[in-house]
């Protein structure tokens, strides 16, 4: 035990994607307050924000089929993909602010331009996507889409997947170019380098084991040295738990009422890598095809262009699986021992009502490699095995929780828990996740800090232009911005090869 105590005015747990931004917007807004993290693995960005571990993709509702629904009088409804469109909207100006701000140099070490594509068949989801495209096209968030159902239009916008198709089905996508690319990782890792370059202290192989409230109000952290083995006690008057999986059992340490009744789900997921540069050079987009029914959302089939270090590379995926751990570097008791008497009615009624999926997860785990490839030939054809490797992917944890909908529901998306007091706040839950991290973290800090934000907010406007007003209900901020983030970000021109991997 070592004697070791500290007191701070901020504690992040977790060096992922939503502590960075949180750390990075706190250093802006009040360059005075003391920040300590604690990561439990060596580096920054290794779990759920590695770009290995996650699509890449920015999400912005461009292609994800499932962020529109078909409602019972055949409309669609948007809002979804509009809320998303709009948070994902706040990232780019914030990081555009970085690149300004000369606290990010080269923006293309983390985002490149790259179109965005939704693809169905049969002739029920060309008519949906038709529908879709048409509701879409006419909002200013997603103006410059395409839709054709033309195969040779198709065989121009996708060589890869149209050569040797010899099915006379009817096939469809939509196409938009202001898509991107992110690498979540290497965005990670700038941030907090910046946030060291301040003075901020990072703390690698520090593992959060307890989180207590003292006499004084203050959190209390008991946080062992991996490299030492030696705990010690760090404090603060605002704690964040970004933890990705581990959130959920740090959260349930915490006591706080608002943290009962909230379980978590696992899912794991797989990505096949092509290893064949011809391959790889035919393809340039990331294409969302439609979830098989019983998938989870998070398992839409997808073949994503990736540019990961300076190289091209290409992914498709993600095949969903089973392991009761909640982080890839977890461990197999974390579903177990996240079961408490307050949650254990809502963890069980969500195992009943769940049977499908976890069916579902079990058939993905027992795919054989040479099963993968035949999903990967419903979108390429003539998929070869030997040219594509299996890399498993980061670990999801989607929330449960008791809803409107009833107990025990699953959720699908991003949610923050934090104590009425605002003291402390807990990211839970998957995708949008990074895409959308600005928008959630602008939420903690107004939840957790009523009595700031106006004074901070005129260096939030600075720092996001858009900041409380609907980009979707301002057409010419909307376009001034699109303008001006594309600019900063290095999107708006051609961008030189890139070496194949």
């Amino acid at each position: 035990m070592s004697n070791r105590k500290t007191k701070t005015d901020v504690i992040l747990i977790g060096a992922g994607m939503m502590s960075a931004t949180l750390g990075t917007l706190l250093q802006e807004l009040v360059p005075d307050w003391e920040i300590k993290v604690f990561e439990k693995l060596p580096n920054a960005g290794e779990e759920s924000s590695n770009e290995w571990n996650n699509a890449g993709t920015g999400h912005a509702g461009l292609c994800e089929l499932n962020y529109t629904v078909e409602k019972p009088d055949g409309s669609i409804d948007m809002s979804k993909a509009i809320n998303i469109n709009e948070q994902f909207q706040v990232s780019m100006q914030f990081w555009s602010y970085l690149v300004n701000n000369k606290m990010i140099q080269n923006p293309q070490d983390f985002i490149m331009p790259l179109p965005h594509m939704s693809l169905v068949h049969e002739e029920q989801n060309v008519s949906f996507l038709k529908k879709r495209f048409e509701a879409l096209s006419k909002n200013p968030l997603f103006q410059g889409m395409k839709f054709s159902d033309d195969p040779e239009k198709l065989m121009e916008w996708i060589p890869l997947i149209m050569q040797e198709r010899t099915t006379n089905e009817p096939i469809a996508a939509t196409k938009i170019d202001s898509g991107t690319d992110i690498n979540f990782g290497a965005l990670t890792r700038m941030l907090f380098d910046h946030l060291e370059s301040k003075n901020v202290e990072v703390n690698y192989k520090h593992s959060v084991q307890d989180i207590k409230r003292t006499s004084e109000g203050l959190w209390e952290l008991q946080v062992r040295n991996l490299i030492s083995g030696t705990v010690e006690r760090h404090s603060a008057r605002f704690v964040f738990i970004g933890g990705g999986g581990g959130s959920l059992h740090l959260l349930q340490k915490t006591g706080i009422p608002e943290g009962k009744h909230i379980g978590g789900f696992p899912v794991s997921g797989l990505f096949m890598v092509c290893n064949n540069p011809d391959v790889i050079a035919q393809h340039h987009a990331k294409v969302y095809g439609k979830a098989k029914v019983g998938a989870p959302p998070m398992s839409v089939p997808h073949l994503d262009t990736r540019f990961i270090g300076d190289k091209k590379s290409l992914l498709f995926g993600p095949f969903a699986g089973f392991t009761p751990k909640f982080l890839k570097n977890g461990s197999m008791f974390d579903l177990v021992t996240s079961v408490k008497p307050d949650n254990l009615l809502t963890m069980l009624a969500a195992g009943a009502k769940n049977i499908s999926l976890t069916k579902y997860l079990i058939h993905q785990v027992m795919l054989s490699k040479e099963q993968r490839i035949e999903e990967l030939r419903e979108f390429i054809p003539s998929a070869k095995s030997e040219d594509w490797d299996l890399v498993v992917a980061g670990q999801r944890v989607q929330v449960i929780k008791d809803t409107e909908a009833g107990i025990g529901t699953l959720q699908f998306g991003t949610e923050v828990v934090n104590a009425a007091d605002g003291s402390i706040a807990a990211l839970l839950g998957a995708s949008p996740g990074a895409s959308t991290a600005v928008h959630v973290i602008l939420k903690v800090l107004e939840k957790c800090f009523p009595e700031h934000i106006e004074k901070w907010e005129p260096k939030i406007k600075e720092m996001i232009p858009s900041y409380g007003l609907s980009l979707n209900a301002n057409p010419d901020l909307l376009n001034e911005i699109l303008h001006l983030t594309a600019q900063t970000l290095g999107l708006s021109e051609k961008k030189p090869e890139l070496v194949m991997s």
